[in-house]
């Protein structure tokens, strides 16, 4: 069993290699053979990419980037986690606000982002906010779901032996809501920091949105590139290094 598993993680790791390098090599030959300024091959955007690195704003804008997605991500989350477990537990709370939540589904998050800087300024409460918001209403449709799935049987088990309200969300709901709570935190996470950057494009004077309407005005593609390349490292780490670990640690008992 654990060399079958095995086998499975390194033939998936093989072809998470093998497509990134089939990738690489297509857009470099593309980039060969068009020849042209609007579209520069992989080499030409990493050595941009050291260039920022070492001689421009990269690492302070990234931070600054990342301060904001992570602010706006454990807002979204809160909120949503609780939404959405009072409407998935209760009747009247579901009907209540599904309304709201379905308009808060379906409002583009443009429209947000004005209004947020529009009531609030062009302040950075307001830039988190407007984030916070256009991703609160997906986590607390994943949560409703979740809550609607837990097994009735174990929660009669819970009030049979009387257990109390702390001990039954801890030993009941949440070994059962790990999967939709991670679901929920990447498809937020992924959300968040596109979000994030139309926000610093509009109402702010840095981070990775900023920067990247600076180069769009003087038309630099290889610089644009060469941002997206390094923040989509960086979710990429987040996403190697602590999602993915927890969901395994969290959802192991499943096994």
């Amino acid at each position: 069993m654990r060399r079958s598993t095995a086998a499975k993680r390194s033939s998936s790791v093989w072809g998470r290699w093998l497509f990134l390098g089939v990738f690489i090599g297509a857009w470099q030959l593309t980039a060969a053979i068009l020849q042209s300024d609007q579209l520069p091959g992989p080499y030409a955007v990493l050595l941009s990419l050291v260039h920022h690195f070492q001689h421009g704003d990269l690492v302070v804008s990234i931070a600054v980037t990342l301060r904001r997605v992570a602010l706006a991500f454990t807002f979204a989350m809160l909120a949503g986690v609780l939404v959405g477990f009072l409407m998935g537990r209760f009747p009247l709370a579901d009907t209540m606000l599904d309304g709201v939540l379905i308009m808060g589904l379906n409002i583009p998050a443009l429209v947000v982002i004005i209004l947020c800087y529009l009531w609030f300024g062009l302040v950075e409460a307001a830039a988190v906010a407007a984030v916070a918001i256009n991703k609160m209403p997906l986590v607390a449709v994943t949560m409703r779901e979740g809550v609607r799935a837990v097994d009735p049987q174990l929660l009669q088990v819970g009030q049979v032996f009387r257990l109390s309200l702390n001990r039954r969300l801890l030993h009941i709901y949440l070994p059962q809501l790990y999967p939709y709570l991670m679901a929920a935190a990447r498809s937020g996470l992924s959300l968040i920091w596109k979000i994030v950057l139309v926000v610093e494009l509009i109402g702010r004077s840095d981070g990775v949105g900023f920067q990247l309407g600076s180069f769009f005005q003087f038309f630099d593609i290889t610089s644009i590139l060469a941002y997206t390349l390094a923040f989509v490292l960086v979710i990429y780490c987040i996403e190697s290094l602590v999602l993915r670990p927890l969901e395994a640690r969290l959802t192991r008992w499943r096994a």
